[in-house]
Formats: structure tokens, C-alpha cells, sequence
């Protein structure tokens, strides 16, 4: 039974480990979005396309999450998208990740 335990521990180290870089792939597509939108004039702050997103994500979600378990983790993750967005010119001048608040 241990050994069960410490199996599923270790697929739970290689799966934060999968979400780590698809979260850095995300955030660097938020990087991009936030510079074109700065050079186009547009608002960070777009609240039709934040509730595409949060509907999609709920949309594709089969469980076990339920989707308001869904809503809340994107809500975050469009946060954090938010303030990349807001900073990208900065960042994209450190050439390096902001240090953390």
C-alpha cells in the first residue's frame, strides 16, 4: 500500500512538473499578447475574451474538477496572465522573469 502511495506521488511530481511548463508556455504567449496590445492601442483588460476563456475551460472540463473548480483556477490564471500582460515591456526589457511581490 505504500508503494501505491509513492507511485502515485511521484505521477503527481511529473504531472506539477508538466503543468509548470505548459503554465510558463501560457505565460509567454501572455508576454507576446500584452506587447502587441501595447503597440496596438488595445486595453489589457478585456472582459468578452476573459469569459471566453473561462467558458471554453469549463466547457472542456470532464471531472473530477467541477467547473466552478475550474472557473476559480483560470480566474487566477488570467490574473497572473493579466499582470504579464501589464508589465511585458518591462519584463521584455530585464530580459528576464519579474522577481515575485
Amino acid at each position: 500500500m505504500r508503494g501505491d502511495i509513492d507511485d502515485l506521488r511521484r505521477r503527481i511530481d511529473m504531472l506539477d512538473e508538466h503543468l509548470v511548463r505548459l503554465l510558463n508556455a501560457r505565460a509567454a504567449c501572455a508576454l507576446e499578447v500584452g506587447r502587441l496590445k501595447r503597440e496596438l492601442g488595445v486595453p489589457i483588460y478585456q472582459p468578452d475574451r476573459e469569459a471566453e476563456v473561462l467558458k471554453n475551460v469549463q466547457e472542456w472540463n470532464t471531472g473530477p474538477l467541477d467547473h466552478a473548480a475550474i472557473k476559480r483556477l483560470f480566474e487566477r490564471i488570467i490574473d497572473e496572465a493579466r499582470h504579464l500582460e501589464r508589465i511585458a515591456d518591462e519584463v521584455e526589457l530585464n530580459n528576464r522573469p519579474p522577481a515575485d511581490e
